[in-house]
């Protein structure tokens, strides 16, 4: 199955089950809803990025890279407004344990931490003496940590970011707010992308997506009292690739998903790496994350749009 352009430019009501939210596998069915449809709730974007979800606030934010702002979609009025102007090219955002703004920013090449009066820290700029090639994506463990990608899609060119050469290699790295120290968390990857950790944070998931060649994703074991990762392999490869990815608290592993007709939008993974269910979109999905009152309304920005879907799984804290 595809998903129909034809519904997008329709003003009638998708009838139930949706159809662009197929099950593959049973265990799909325990977390699919057949009477939630996928919503387009934005669109008219540059390319959006970076969904991060404020309960507190009923409110959504996401990156608009290209055109250099945050923006926040509000769930009680369906609004949308202007966050952050400029945003340094943001990309990746998260929340720490304390509710604070976590964002990788593209056109700095930092890492930053927005405090609750609205000011903005650095946390990372360099490693070993020279500038981060940009941090891209990012998730925060429940002992504070700030684990991110740092992968050059912020300096290969103006639309993303702008154009320098690279002093650093393409890594994630493992920041820890309390001593203030950067460290090397995954260093065998060719273009670590989008990252997150299983619910009991035993494991680090990563997307590797390097310009040319195999585009997969891999699985690390968090170890030494969760301060470095070991084991890495394979956790699922092709056809398609993962982009930003989330876990919920069955441990399933939600991906942001490109791969062409009839696999763009959001696949997802048992936590054997079994593909057990999509939901396809008209555009390439770069990121989800969950929301809503109870954590069961998956965001999915793609391309030009932010959509969302009711679910019966729960996001798993940290994402």
């Amino acid at each position: 199955m595809t998903a129909s352009l034809s519904r997008w430019a329709s003003a009638f009501p998708v009838r139930y089950p949706d159809p662009d939210v197929v099950m593959l596998d049973p265990r799909f069915q325990a977390i699919a809803l057949g009477n939630a449809a996928i919503q387009r709730i934005a669109t008219g974007f540059g390319f959006t990025e970076g969904p991060v979800w404020f309960g507190d606030g009923r409110y959504l934010l996401f990156s608009d890279i290209p055109n250099d702002r945050i923006l926040r979609w509000d769930e009680t009025t369906g609004g949308i407004g202007v966050f952050r102007d400029p945003s340094h090219y943001a990309n990746g955002n998260t929340r720490d344990r304390q509710g604070r703004l976590i964002t990788c920013e593209h056109d700095t090449q930092r890492l930053t931490r927005t405090e609750y009066d609205g000011s903005v820290v650095v946390l990372a700029d360099r490693w070993a003496g020279k500038p981060l090639t940009g941090p891209n994506d990012v998730a925060v463990k429940s002992d504070g940590t700030i684990w991110f990608s740092d992968n050059g899609a912020a300096t290969r060119g103006n639309y993303l970011g702008h154009t320098a050469l690279r002093e650093n290699a393409f890594c994630v790295y493992r920041y820890d707010p309390a001593t203030a120290t950067l460290s090397i968390a995954v260093a065998d990857r060719i273009r670590p992308n989008g990252l997150c950790f299983s619910p009991d944070e035993s494991r680090l998931y990563v997307a590797d997506t390097p310009h040319t060649g195999p585009k997969s994703t891999f699985v690390y074991d968090v170890v030494d009292r969760g301060t470095r990762t070991a084991n890495g392999r394979l956790f699922f490869d092709g056809p398609g690739w993962a982009d930003g990815i989330r876990c919920d608290t069955g441990s399933n592993v939600w991906c942001g998903f490109s791969g062409g007709e009839g696999q763009d939008g959001v696949a997802v993974f048992a936590p054997d790496g079994v593909l057990i269910g999509r939901i396809l979109l008209p555009e390439r999905c770069a990121n989800v994350c969950f929301g809503g009152k109870k954590r069961n309304r998956l965001f999915m920005t793609a391309s030009q749009s932010v959509y969302a879907l009711y679910v019966e799984a729960q996001g798993a804290v940290g994402g």
